[in-house]
């Protein structure tokens, strides 16, 4: 599996959903659905995507 990092291209705003998408091997219009359903149940969604901007590196 590759790292996680945050690619270059393909980012819609920080690159979470395609960095996601690029570690597990999914579409990142996938990744980006499924996060923007999880936002219809409660929970820490807009912290966790917060975090992962701040924490996951940029592609080199």
């Amino acid at each position: 599996m590759n790292s996680l990092y945050r690619p270059r291209r393909g980012r819609v705003i920080a690159g979470v959903c395609a960095a996601l998408a690029l570690r597990f091997n999914m579409s990142p219009n996938v990744v980006r659905f499924l996060a923007i359903l999880s936002c219809l149940i409660p929970g820490p969604q807009f912290i966790i995507y917060i975090v992962l901007w701040i924490v996951v590196p940029n592609e080199r």
